[in-house]
């Protein structure tokens, strides 16, 4: 009889061994994230909020991340840009079932350059160009097939040509202020450690409780 146990060894996480930078270790669960077969990685939940304090919650795809923050993109005319202009504050849930890991990074919203949203509409497929383009995002709209016929009215006008980037749409950049890594452990005492911003720009490391 074989007595090894064979079942997958516990992940851990150690404020006292993780990167001091905290964009350094969300790549490395990133690509871990890709590595295990998680469908859209990506994906993360952004919350927001209009000024009155009234909460707001959907699925986005991340686009790039770096030193500067996290970039995602939409249009400036729907619902969570308008809550994003009026108070430029929110924050993002990343949850990967297959690693029983999450990430939450809260911090500031600015718009990228215009420049930046030009290169990544320049890089999506066709149909997604011409659905910006298309959709009156989080508008009232009469019926799909309405949606439908806008879509085929741009596809024809830009037949042969290059689709041009509305004005109404580009990305926007969450700068992080704090970014919470959580690893599920047994016995629910799960792994929580805390990077929080300094005014230097340089990061705490803390553990917290679960």
């Amino acid at each position: 009889m074989n007595n090894i146990d064979s079942s997958p060894k516990e992940q851990t996480l150690d404020e006292r061994d993780v990167d001091a930078n905290p964009i350094v270790l969300f790549k490395r669960w990133f690509d871990a994230a890709i590595a295990s077969g998680s469908r859209l990685p990506e994906s993360m939940t952004l919350a927001t909020a209009s000024t009155d304090g009234s909460p707001s919650a959907r699925v986005v795809l991340l686009k790039e991340v770096d030193d500067q923050g996290f970039v995602f993109y939409t249009n400036y005319n729907s619902a969570k840009a308008r809550q994003l202009e009026e108070n430029p504050r929110a924050a993002l849930v990343f949850y990967w079932k297959q690693l029983d890991r999450q990430i939450r990074v809260e911090g500031s919203v600015e718009r990228v350059t215009a420049a930046e949203s030009d290169e990544y509409f320049r890089s999506r497929p066709r149909d997604s160009q011409l659905g910006a383009l298309a959709s009156p995002q989080s508008e009232v709209v009469e019926s799909r097939d309405l949606l439908e016929q806008r879509f085929q009215e741009f596809d024809e006008m830009y037949r042969g040509r290059e689709v041009s980037r509305p004005t109404h749409w580009g990305g926007y950049r969450l700068r992080p202020a704090r970014i919470e890594f959580w690893q599920n452990r047994s016995g629910r005492l799960h792994d929580r450690v805390v990077y929080e911003r300094q005014a230097d720009d340089s990061w705490s490391i803390n553990r917290l409780a679960p």
